[in-house]
């Protein structure tokens, strides 16, 4: 058996390539956007890939299901629940998926495999339907050979992560009840995945980071039976503690979760690489104010904190680039990208993972245009702790705004006194409960949210705003 899985740091996000190996077929589960280094494996391990699986309808980044059926011919498959707007394989509750020489035709998948493969042999994949985080949600159980006892593995999407389990809560806008969603969650870790023999590992959809749950664990795979000893979720419990803990404080969710679940669902331009053009000054500010595009600025927080464009954005390539660009750019916004040299290609690639297509191009040396244009060029305030500590709590008449920007969850494990607490996903929405006249102290763990937070505020009009240099990782405020 072939099995290799392809873990992203930058997205916390996992996907897998299994294959059989004698019979050179192979499927793909969740893959991302830019697909190269898939089928350059498959092709070196002698694979085809016949099928690519969505274990749900992803929303936290743009899914290469498209990708990976216009160079390969594969069929695309999801749950059988799945609604799309293109033509998918459902995938039922039991049915097998051999990639070994079985019974019938000799497809990737067969209807009715799961009644008739005891005279199969070779890899194969059984399908559990697993609603909870999503109605279509799935996992694949991996054996080498159908009769193995002891499964080799199960990739669990975002069913079960190492450490937590999925939030239900990402679909109450589509009139999905997170209390409903989280029982239906309780039924299928109970009834079918806590049935798998405790050796059978577990291979994730995503890791530590990832917004789809709120204590995953930076391991990128465990076993059933460490997640049924360790796993804070999985812990006996009546199901109403279980519904409770699940959907309590779950981080804050980014604004361009709801954009990638319907372009995964109804379909979405393919990827089409090129490097981002090179512009002028005049051109990225004609850009910006006569075609509402954003000025992006991708180098370093510390770079970035002591020079930028007065109104740019920011979010650095060494932070989880994506998803805070997601969280305070809105989709379909038009970019421009500052970032340093040799940098922007990344830049673009990483926002065309969650479906940012729009870069309209770059500035070649943001430091240099930055000294040739003095008059543009804004420097950011920030505060050390021990500064901020020695006034706090800030006094309500001298009008200052002190802003936690963390996710719930860090923000009651412990808070600066008088702290109000404003997720950067949230940020956007919630700006209007802010005074843009009066002064604003922003902080997180370490200092990147804050310094995204500030940029976004002075981005917004606010004079006087502040974030703690290196972040405020004391006096419990994590």
């Amino acid at each position: 058996m072939h099995f290799a899985q392809y873990y992203l740091d930058c997205l916390s996000q996992a996907s897998y390539l299994i294959g059989d190996q004698n019979t050179g077929r192979a499927v793909l589960v969740d893959p991302r956007r830019d697909i190269d280094e898939y089928l350059a494996d498959a092709d070196a391990a002698g694979l085809r890939i016949e099928l690519v699986v969505e274990t749900h309808i992803h929303a936290d980044f743009l899914s290469g299901h498209l990708e990976v059926a216009r160079a390969t011919g594969a069929d695309i498959a999801f749950g059988e629940a799945a609604e799309t707007g293109f033509p998918i394989r459902r995938l039922r509750d039991g049915e097998r998926i051999f990639l070994g020489t079985g019974p019938g035709s000799g497809d990737a998948s067969e209807e009715g495999a799961a009644d008739g493969f005891a005279d199969g042999s070779g890899v194969t994949l059984t399908v559990l339907t697993t609603p909870g985080h999503t109605p279509e949600s799935i996992c694949l159980v991996v054996r080498e050979n159908p009769e193995d006892a002891v499964p080799f593995g199960v990739l669990t999407g975002d069913t079960l992560f190492v450490g937590d389990v999925g939030r239900p809560d990402l679909l109450s806008t589509a009139g999905h009840s997170p209390h409903d969603m989280a029982v239906r969650l309780h039924h299928s870790l109970h009834t079918k995945l806590l049935t798998l023999p405790d050796a059978t590992r577990i291979f994730p959809a995503h890791g530590a980071g990832s917004a789809c749950g709120r204590s995953l664990s930076t391991e990128t795979s465990s076993t059933i039976g460490d997640q049924r000893r360790l796993n804070y979720a999985l812990q006996p419990m009546p199901q109403a503690e279980f519904v409770r803990l699940v959907t309590a404080e779950q981080p804050a969710t980014p604004g361009y979760f709801a954009h990638d679940a319907a372009l995964n669902r109804d379909g979405h331009p393919l990827r089409e690489p090129a490097p981002p053009a090179a512009l002028t000054l005049d051109e990225a500010l004609a850009a910006r104010d006569d075609h509402g595009a954003v000025l992006l600025d991708c180098r370093p927080p510390a770079a970035y904190t002591r020079a930028h464009l007065a109104g740019s954005l920011h979010t650095g390539l060494d932070t989880r680039f994506a998803e805070y660009a997601g969280s305070v750019v809105a989709p379909g916004t038009p970019i421009v990208l500052l970032a340093d040299p040799g940098t922007e290609d990344e830049a673009r690639l990483r926002l065309a993972r969650i479906g940012y297509d729009r870069v309209l191009g770059h500035l070649p040396d943001p430091a240099r245009v930055l000294a040739d244009a003095p008059q543009l060029t804004r420097r950011s305030h920030r505060v050390r702790i021990d500064e901020l500590l020695g006034r706090l709590p800030l006094d309500p008449a001298d009008g200052g705004q002190l802003i936690d920007v963390r996710n719930p969850a860090e923000y009651a494990a412990g808070a600066l006194p008088g702290a109000r607490n404003i997720p950067l996903a949230a940020l956007p929405d919630r700006i209007d409960e802010l005074d843009p006249d009066r002064p604003v102290v922003l902080y997180c763990r370490s200092g990147n949210r804050s310094v995204i937070a500030a940029a976004l505020l002075e981005a917004r009009g606010f004079d006087e705003v502040s974030d703690v240099a290196g972040g405020c990782g004391v006096v419990g405020a994590g």
